[in-house]
């Protein structure tokens, strides 16, 4: 969980102005851009940017965490492991970032798109909790078959 943090504050360091825009809807991503609070070229930007360090790092560190710490040995151990942590980290972004950072503070409101939220829809919600579920283990599998190959 720290490291999730830690992702999401550089982040937001990395990307000033309107940070994490491109994980809004279009139709917010458009209104941003006709505000002129942002380009279309920034958005692009800043997306590479989260796929190209952040995400990396959430698969950096549970892979140290499972292999390197807890010693894991084997495609089940691995599993286990990998899915255990991914799943707290899965929870930790749908309840403490999605339920109450997005929904319940002024946190994420871009002024200028109050008429287009709640950002996060129902639908929204639904897909993330599949993937959160369903996805986590396929990573995992992935992760841990890799893994597998590497340490015998």
């Amino acid at each position: 969980a720290p490291v999730y943090f830690m992702n999401i504050a550089t982040e937001l360091r990395l990307t000033k102005i309107m940070p994490l825009v491109y994980l809004y809807h279009k139709d917010v991503q458009e209104r941003c851009i006709v505000l002129g609070k942002i380009t279309p070229e920034r958005i692009k930007r800043n997306s590479i940017l989260f796929k190209t360090l952040c995400i990396p790092g959430y698969i950096a560190y549970v892979l140290v965490c499972v292999y390197a710490i807890n010693g894991a040995n084997g495609f089940s151990a691995g599993f286990w492991q990998l899915f255990a942590i991914l799943s707290v980290m899965n929870l930790i972004d749908r309840f403490a970032v999605d339920e109450w950072w997005v929904i319940h503070t002024s946190a994420w409101t871009i002024s200028g798109t109050e008429d287009l939220k709640p950002y996060i829809t129902t639908h929204d919600k639904c897909i993330k909790w599949i993937f959160g579920t369903v996805g986590m283990a396929l990573i995992s599998a992935v992760l841990a078959g890799i893994m597998n190959i590497f340490i015998r």
